[in-house]
């Protein structure tokens, strides 16, 4: 059986240099890429960037190159990249449609790395969980409570819910309350809390402390005393504020009540339990 070489030789003249050119192409696409990722991770870790939002941007750069090469390399051979982009966009939408979760939560993690309403190291609180951050990733946060519990919740529930970041500012107000009998005078105890406040180790002056009047409850006179700290300090400060109350309300000789109530009986009950 004869062999045509010739028509052989013709389609290795044609397409030759095309695969050869494709496979030097790739090669380069392939070092490109590689240089491309170490590029952007180098250049943002000089800039102090965040470590998850570098290595995220540098596999994509990566990833960017290596498609496009790959999608002019098709175009050599008369393929048409159009229809494999619509593959790669319809595969795109079933995949964003199976992964809406995890995706929405990539986009909230974008957004709380941009717009920053906590950092790593804050005391924060989100759905009613309380904890120091830990961790700010593409998908979850992580926080570890008083308690020394870890807890990570999605970032699409951090972010769409209300923050309260308790380290935000660098000062903080420790609001005590406290309760006075009913007998004492109002000035008195006024007096007497006001000479309290003025004297809580490890309170800032300004802004100035403050006693504030807040109601008649059922048992007691309600106060509340108010100064400000250094929000490092506002537990130490809050103990200080609560203990020298309690000994100045002691020393003018003015008791805290403790809740009371008052019972009265029928006659013709007492009557009916005598008998």
């Amino acid at each position: 059986m004869d062999i045509d070489t010739s028509k052989y030789i013709d389609l290795l003249m044609e397409h030759g240099p095309k695969v050869l050119g494709v496979l030097l192409a790739l090669f380069f696409a392939f070092v490109l890429a590689s240089w491309a990722e170490r590029g952007v991770r180098a250049g943002l870790e000089k800039r102090s960037f965040d470590a998850t939002l570098t290595r995220f941007f540098a596999k994509f750069a990566r990833y960017l190159i290596l498609v496009g090469a790959v999608l002019g390399c098709l175009g050599v051979f008369g393929i048409q990249t159009a229809s494999f982009a619509a593959v790669l966009a319809a595969a795109g939408f079933a995949v964003g449609l199976a992964f809406q979760g995890t995706l929405g939560n990539f986009a909230a993690g974008i957004m709380l790395l941009v717009f920053r309403p906590f950092k790593v190291g804050d005391f924060v609180e989100v759905n009613d969980d309380t904890g120091v951050c830990e961790h700010i990733d593409l998908f979850t946060c992580e926080f570890r409570t008083l308690d020394n519990r870890k807890l990570i919740i999605p970032n699409g529930a951090v972010f769409g819910s209300t923050i309260t970041n308790y380290t935000g500012y660098d000062v903080r107000r420790v609001d005590v309350d406290v309760g006075a009998e009913y007998s004492a005078s109002i000035d008195a105890t006024r007096k007497a809390l006001e000479a309290s406040a003025a004297h809580v180790p490890g309170m800032v002056k300004d802004p100035a402390p403050q006693v504030f009047l807040k109601g008649l409850g059922g048992s007691s006179v309600d106060w509340q005393v108010r100064v400000w700290c250094k929000t490092e300090d506002y537990w130490d400060v809050w103990q200080a504020t609560v203990r020298t109350a309690k000994l100045s309300l002691d020393e003018a000789g003015i008791g805290i009540p403790f809740p009371q109530q008052d019972v009265h009986l029928d006659e013709a009950v007492i009557k009916a339990l005598s008998n």
